[in-house]
């Protein structure tokens, strides 16, 4: 972790960046990317939603990664006049959290940024560029800026957006100096080997033996005008062909920490990719463990990784990062969980679409190393890997994987669990067997203190899978006594309100005509209040409880003492 002192320094850095950003977008005029507003005491949210799709499609349709909302400027004299507009930190992404409920895919503002400009509080709205293909909408309708106004986005935009074509294949590009001799002779007899596993129902293999060399790449889709590609490098290159696709980086980096994130070791690996994704996973200490099955008293052994999980998330990175980023694919192994990190947007956009997409991909960032490596049994040609992923660990009763997308940084990472966080959440899953990929998401969600959809909440509660009341969850007391986590769950719940009311009265009364401070009062019902509430939530609690024994007549208050009502 980084020190108090080079955390306050980046924080001044950034602040300053965008302070020099607040006084570009000061020095222009609005326009279709750059919306100010007033919002001195506040704003509507629909209208803010609307003006979000707005920006975001215009974004798009002007080639430009970022559109801007500044509030606590006058939006025609440029005045600086201030916001309290969700004036805290909670109540910012409490706001982003909510309006994701009405987007296209949850997109949301990539940053809310408060400044003190002129001893006055400004907030920069980081809208980022709808993704390509897609129309960005508010409650199902697509807006448009028409010079200061808002209004639906017309027909012929919205198809501009839809039609917009792809970016262009990195992977693809020929390279007219490369040669079969910047080839591997193992990685090539590897790829053959694949190829005609992938291909045995329709190619005869003494077929595929018969043909040359160049032949050979050129079905495989990495040879074009008989002259190599990037791909062909990157799957099957010698290491010191890399030159032929410089600047791009082509390595992958495995680390090894300790439960601190202290790097125990490391080691790089280059191309050819074919070969050496067997030497990055032979790496990874991946244990036998013993688990209990649901539905069995007898132990059974399972590894802590699912074999095809690491290698599919280690192969969806290589296919998906974005080389022209010069960026390594990283893999680091912790003593349970492994992350894999690449450069690149998440194609897919978000991991809901990913997670109920049926059919293949309709776009890939590399097509052409996407398709050698489906035809070298690498990924998947109808690209379900990471629902299969996730369909892997739920057989397994362990956590989801998390994913980390940074639309900003244009980065993707995964976390995969190699061992169970709540016992509550896996005995759950052993004992309801019908619960959905779906659910198995939401419920995991919640084990980790995440926040859900409304719509999730209504339908798990539905289920009576869960109970409580935003955005504090808890498994069902029903489940709880089902799994034998009734103490656990009575801990989370706490006691009935009657109870600590009536611990608060013995406290008074034990102090004889005393007063006492809430301090004391907290300490002595602290363990009768919900665990799954935060410290400030627990105190807010027994304070609202108190001006209710106050309102009854029961106790009273000098404002800062409380004691027995005479």
């Amino acid at each position: 972790m980084p020190n108090a002192n080079l955390c306050s320094e980046i924080k001044k850095k950034n602040n300053m960046e965008y302070l020099d950003l607040f006084y570009q977008l000061m020095s222009h005029d609005e326009n279709e990317v750059v919306e100010f507003k007033e919002a001195n005491n506040g704003f509507d949210v629909h209208t803010l939603g609307q003006y979000f799709s707005a920006l975001s499609n215009e974004a798009r349709l002007r080639n430009q990664d970022f559109a801007w909302i500044v509030f606590g400027v006058c939006d025609k004299t440029h005045k600086i006049c201030g916001t309290s507009f969700k004036d805290s930190e909670k109540s910012l992404n409490q706001l982003k959290h909510d309006m994701s409920q009405h987007t296209t895919d949850n997109l949301i503002f990539r940053d809310i940024i408060p400044l003190n400009i002129e001893g006055k509080r400004i907030l920069l709205f980081k809208v980022p560029a709808t993704p390509r293909n897609i129309v960005m909408k508010w409650k199902g309708i697509a807006y448009s800026r028409d010079g200061s106004s808002l209004k639906p986005l017309n027909q012929a935009k919205q198809d501009e957006i839809r039609h917009q074509s792809p970016e262009p294949d990195w992977s693809a590009e020929v390279l007219p100096n490369a040669s079969i001799q910047d080839l591997d002779e193992l990685a090539l007899a590897t790829a053959r080997v694949m190829y005609k596993k992938v291909h045995q129902s329709h190619i005869p293999a003494e077929e595929i033996d018969g043909w040359t060399t160049e032949e050979f790449l050129a079905h495989s889709g990495i040879m074009i005008d008989g002259m190599l590609t990037r791909a062909a490098i990157l799957l099957l290159g010698k290491p010191l062909s890399i030159t032929h696709i410089r600047p791009a980086i082509a390595q992958i980096t495995w680390t090894l920490q300790d439960e601190n994130e202290i790097v125990l070791d490391y080691e790089h690996f280059s191309i050819p990719f074919i070969l050496n994704v067997d030497k990055v996973l032979g790496k990874i200490r991946n244990m036998t463990m013993r688990e209990l099955p649901g539905g069995t008293l007898f132990p059974d052994t399972m590894k802590q990784y699912d074999d095809y999980s690491i290698r599919e998330a280690l192969h969806n990175c290589i296919a998906h990062q974005d080389y022209t980023l010069e960026q390594r694919i990283t893999v680091v192994e912790g003593p349970s969980s492994l992350y894999y990190g690449n450069g690149g947007s998440f194609i897919p956009g978000t991991i809901e679409k990913a997670l109920e997409h049926r059919g293949p991909q309709k776009y890939y960032r590399n097509h052409c190393l996407c398709n050698a490596m489906v035809n070298f049994n690498m990924i998947d040609t109808v690209g379900r890997g990471i629902k299969k992923i996730f369909t892997e660990q739920q057989k397994r009763f362990f956590p989801m994987p998390d994913y980390d997308i940074d639309v900003e940084h244009k980065s993707v990472g995964v976390t995969i669990y190699g061992q169970m966080l709540d016992e509550r959440y896996t005995t759950l899953l052993k004992s309801h067997k019908d619960i959905s990929l779906k659910e198995c998401v939401w419920l995991d969600a919640i084990q980790k203190n995440r926040v859900i959809t409304d719509d999730a909440v209504k339908h798990l509660k539905s289920k009576k899978l869960i109970e409580g009341r935003k955005p504090n969850y808890i498994i069902a007391a029903h489940i709880a006594r089902q799994t034998h986590q009734l103490a656990d769950y009575t801990r989370k719940k706490g006691v009935e309100e009657e109870a600590v009311k009536q611990m608060i009265l013995q406290l008074l009364r034990n102090a004889n005509g005393g007063q006492i401070k809430l301090q004391d009062i907290m300490q002595t019902v602290d363990n009768m209040l919900p665990t799954i509430l935060t410290p400030v939530q627990r105190q807010r609690k027994v304070q609202n409880l108190l001006r209710k024994m106050k309102v009854d007549g029961l106790i009273d208050s000098d404002g800062k003492k409380w004691f027995l009502a005479k």
